[in-house]
């Protein structure tokens, strides 16, 4: 404490009997005190103390305020502003060496102070007046305690904030997303309806062909995933049927009929049912019944994982109570995962390799927050693609032994080296402003925590792999 702009006043024991801490300390040992220290008069606005300082003086407030702060990351936090009387400084048997923040008298303040040095004699022959600065520096100890305490809890809280944000951006953006395609869709479907209802077919086949397309509806979930050469030749081959037979864009509808699980087979059935003549506006009336129900089932996905979002931020709150695992089909993770991504990967134009195990085991564990970390971790992919030629993003399952394996590859410019270890720190981000908040990978890991597992990461230019091992038992 500097003490150099400090001009000395007079004080008596009387005016340490204002502090009830020293009411009851015999007169004696408040004159031993008063022999052994000064008075100063802190003006306002000066500065008592700051960072680094030692902390050599007991002092007594007996007149006046103030203020103390700390600065953090560039802006000033205020801990506390005290009214006279109290009692601060050091105090007998602590071991505070230097302070942490900053000391500034709000209006002109009386402090009467002792410096440590006379600490031993005060214990030896003062019993009651160093209980009383004991018992104080308890009382401060358990008010510190308890405020940084609640420091913890805000900062979890800004974390909880930050995360829970975060991660709601993508399901709620697949939302409002695939809402404004469903409405542009519909306006559309009225011209197709039309073209379906002059035709005039009979109940039988109608019946046909709805049956059809109610089935492949309903065996959505159990369509074989296809790797990226099987899936491109299918596409290629139900294109090239169509405009064999009078659609004039095949592969506008191509993409979407292998979504469902639709063969040339399947293509020859419509047109058995419905005469060449008709089969361009039916397949064009199923194509169009099957974009809206992706669409819907879309919306119906995302608006899930906001649910469990929210669940599982009740959970951690201790707000609900915690579910047990269950199994879980990675596959369908997965698979809800792309669709809900697949907006980005198709504007970026990436090419998908899915290289899925069949016969792939369940694990046990929590959906929801498996299916955070599929986001997580490729929706960072999509983003690292950005702008590359021949991009290419690589999903790979592997049951290995008692684990199961997820590899997510891409072949962006890959993590820089003096950064590759920080990734997965609380709001650590290499994007840019107002692109990212630091939280994905965070979150990812502590979820692969709970599950008992463990992620990975191998990343050079051209080659960046994240590597999810979950027990299979959980």
């Amino acid at each position: 404490m500097d003490t150099s702009l400090h001009k000395k006043v007079s004080c008596t024991t009387s005016t340490f009997r204002q502090l009830k801490e020293l009411a009851e300390v015999p007169e004696e040992q408040l004159e031993w005190l008063l022999a052994h220290g000064s008075c100063l008069v802190v003006a306002k606005d000066d500065q008592l103390f700051k960072p680094g300082d030692p902390t050599d003086t007991l002092q007594i407030v007996l007149e006046g305020k103030m203020r103390f702060y700390m600065v953090q990351q560039g802006e000033q936090r205020i801990i506390g502003e005290f009214d006279a009387p109290y009692i601060s400084g050091v105090l007998p048997y602590s071991r505070m060496v230097e302070t942490s923040g900053f000391s500034v008298a709000l209006e002109d303040t009386h402090i009467f102070c002792v410096h440590r040095d006379h600490f031993p004699e005060m214990i030896r022959e003062n019993y009651e007046l160093t209980a009383a600065f004991v018992h104080q520096m308890t009382t401060r100890v358990r008010n510190f305690t308890a405020l940084q305490q609640q420091d913890e809890k805000l900062m979890s809280l800004g974390k909880l904030s930050a995360g829970l944000a975060h991660e709601l951006n993508n399901p709620s953006s697949a939302v409002i997303r695939s809402a404004q395609e469903l409405k542009k869709h519909l306006h559309v479907v009225p011209e197709n309806f039309k073209n379906v209802i002059k035709i005039r077919m009979e109940e039988a086949e109608i019946d046909s062909v709805n049956k059809m397309l109610f089935e492949k509806i309903a065996a959505l979930d159990n369509v074989k995933e296809l790797s990226l050469m099987e899936r491109t030749d299918l596409e290629d081959e139900l294109a090239n049927w169509l405009e064999d037979h009078g659609v004039e864009d095949g592969y506008a509808l191509s993409e979407n009929l292998v979504d469902f699980g639709f063969s040339e087979d399947d293509l020859r059935y419509v047109l058995e049912h419905t005469s060449e003549s008709h089969f361009v506006p039916v397949i064009n009336w199923v194509n169009s019944n099957l974009v809206t129900e992706r669409m819907v089932m879309e919306i119906e996905e995302a608006s899930n994982r906001i649910s469990e979002l929210v669940r599982s931020v009740k959970s951690y709150t201790h707000m609900d109570q915690s579910k047990d695992k269950q199994p879980v089909d990675v596959h369908n993770g997965l698979k809800s995962t792309v669709t809900m991504l697949a907006h980005k990967i198709k504007k970026q134009q990436l090419v998908l390799d899915k290289q899925l195990q069949e016969d792939l085991p369940e694990v046990m564990g929590f959906p929801g927050e498996m299916n955070q970390v599929f986001t997580n971790i490729l929706d960072n992919a999509i983003d690292a693609l950005k702008d590359i030629e021949g991009a290419k993003l690589t999903i790979k399952t592997v049951a290995d032994n008692d684990f199961l394996r997820v590899y997510i590859r891409d072949n962006g410019p890959g993590i820089p080296e003096d950064v590759v270890d920080r990734i997965f720190d609380p709001f650590f981000t290499t994007k840019g402003i107002g692109e990212g908040t630091g939280m994905g990978l965070d979150v990812v890991k502590k979820i692969m925590e709970h599950h008992r597992g463990k992620v990975e990461v191998t990343s050079e230019p051209g080659a960046t792999e994240f590597c999810l091992c979950f027990p299979i038992k959980g």
